[in-house]
C-alpha cells in the first residue's frame, strides 16, 4: 500500500542571510562609479583613450545598478523588518537619497557615453526613463526623510551629520542632468517648462543644504572631529556645492534655445557669478575635509563604505569646474577639473578594490558587532 509523502520541513531563519545587512548606502558604489564616466567626458583636456575608458566604466555602473536593484528587492522581500529599521534609523535613512542619485547618474552616463554602445535613440530613451524615475524618488526622499527626522527619529542635540545632505541633494542632481534632455523636447512651452523645473529643483536642494550645513559645522566645532569611520563623510558636503555649480552651467548651456531674452543671457551670467564663489568654497571645504581625513588616517581610520564619499562629491566638483571652464574660457578651471579628476580616479580605484575585498571576505555584509540603539519615537 502506498504511503503518504512526508511534508517538507518549513524553512527556519532568515532567507538569503547575505542580504540582511545590505543597506541603501550600497548605492554609493553605483554613484561613485558612474561619476567617473560622467565627469571624464566633461574634462576639457585631450586625453587619448579617455572616452572608451569612460564607456567601459559606464557599462560597469549600469551592471552594478541592476545587480543592486535586484539585491535590494531581495532585502525588502526577505528582510522587511531590517528594511523598516533602516528607515527609522537617522544614521541610515538619508542614504535612501542615494537610490535616486544612482539612477540619475547611470541615466546621465547612458546619454553621454552609452550611445556609443546602444545607439543614440535607445540611449536617450533609457536616460529619460532613468531621469524621470530618479527625479520622482529624489523629490519623495527630500520630503519623506526630513519628515521622518522630525516625527519618528530621535536625533540628539549636536548630532548633525553630513549624511543628512544625502536626503536633499538628489533634486540638485536632477537639475544638473535635466539639460541633457531639454534639446530633445518640443520647442516653446515644453523646453521652457523643463528648464524652469530644473531651476526649481536647484532651489529646493540649495536652500535645504543651506539649512543643514550650519548645523553640521556647529556639530564639528562644539563636539570635535567625527568618529574615525565617519570622517570620510565630510566629503559629502562637496556634493551639493559641486553639483550646484554643475547645474547652473549645464542649464546656461541650453538656456538660449529654451527661454527668450533677456533671461538667457542673464542665466549665462548667473552661471559664472554663482559658480565661481561656490567652487571657491568647495575648495576650502575640500582642504578642511582632507586635513581631517589625514588626521583620522594617522589615528587608524578603518575602511568602511563611507570611503565612497571620496568619489561622487569630488566628481561633482570636476563637472562644476569643467562647466566654468566652458563659460569663462580660463585654463585655470580646465587644470582644476583635470587635477580633481585624477583625485577622483584614484579614490574610486581604492574604494572599489577595498569594497571588492570586503565582499569576498564577507566582512562588509556581516552583522554589526554592536546592536544599534532604538531610535524611533513610539508616537
Amino acid at each position: 500500500m502506498a504511503t503518504c509523502a512526508q511534508p517538507r520541513p518549513l524553512l527556519v531563519g532568515p532567507r538569503l542571510p547575505a542580504l540582511r545587512h545590505l543597506g541603501p548606502n550600497w548605492y554609493a558604489t553605483v554613484m561613485g562609479t558612474a561619476i567617473v564616466a560622467n565627469a571624464g567626458v566633461t574634462v576639457p583636456l585631450a586625453l587619448p583613450g579617455l572616452r572608451p575608458a569612460c564607456t567601459v566604466v559606464w557599462a560597469l555602473s549600469a551592471v552594478l545598478l541592476c545587480a543592486l536593484l535586484l539585491a535590494r528587492a531581495g532585502h525588502w522581500a526577505y528582510h522587511r523588518d531590517q528594511a523598516g529599521a533602516h528607515l527609522l534609523d537617522p544614521a541610515v535613512a538619508p542614504f535612501y537619497g542615494c537610490v535616486a542619485m544612482a539612477l540619475l547618474s547611470v541615466g546621465s552616463g547612458t546619454v553621454a557615453v552609452g550611445r556609443d554602445v546602444i545607439g543614440p535613440e535607445a540611449a536617450l530613451a533609457g536616460g529619460a526613463v532613468l531621469w524621470c524615475v530618479g527625479t520622482v524618488i529624489g523629490l519623495a526622499c527630500a520630503v519623506a526623510i526630513p519628515y521622518l527626522m522630525v516625527v519618528r527619529h530621535r536625533v540628539e542635540p549636536g548630532s548633525a551629520s553630513p549624511v543628512w545632505l544625502l536626503a536633499v541633494v538628489a533634486p540638485m542632481v536632477s537639475a544638473a542632468i535635466g539639460p541633457q534632455l531639454i534639446p530633445h523636447l518640443p520647442g516653446g512651452q515644453w523646453q521652457e517648462s523643463m528648464l524652469l523645473a530644473c531651476y526649481a529643483m536647484f532651489g529646493v536642494s540649495l536652500l535645504a543644504t543651506l539649512v543643514m550645513l550650519p548645523l553640521i559645522f556647529a556639530r564639528l566645532v562644539h563636539r570635535g572631529p567625527l568618529p574615525l569611520a565617519l570622517t570620510p563623510t565630510l566629503f559629502l558636503v562637496l556634493g551639493p556645492l559641486g553639483q550646484s555649480a554643475t547645474a547652473v552651467n549645464t542649464l546656461a548651456d541650453v538656456a538660449p534655445d529654451a527661454i527668450g531674452a533677456p533671461y538667457a543671457s542673464g542665466l549665462g551670467a548667473f552661471a559664472v557669478l554663482y559658480g565661481v564663489p561656490v567652487m571657491g568654497f568647495a575648495l576650502l571645504w575640500l582642504a578642511l575635509a582632507a586635513a581631517m581625513v589625514v588626521r583620522a588616517a594617522r589615528d587608524g581610520m578603518p575602511f568602511a563604505m563611507t570611503w565612497w564619499a571620496f568619489t561622487f562629491p569630488v566628481g561633482t566638483c570636476v563637472t562644476g569646474a569643467a562647466g566654468l571652464a566652458r563659460h569663462t574660457g580660463l585654463d585655470a578651471f580646465s587644470a582644476l577639473a583635470g587635477a580633481l579628476y585624477a583625485v577622483l580616479v584614484v579614490a574610486w580605484a581604492v574604494a572599489g578594490f577595498r569594497t571588492l575585498r570586503g565582499l569576498v571576505s564577507g566582512a562588509l555584509l556581516a552583522a554589526p558587532r554592536v546592536p544599534r540603539p532604538v531610535t524611533a519615537r513610539t508616537r
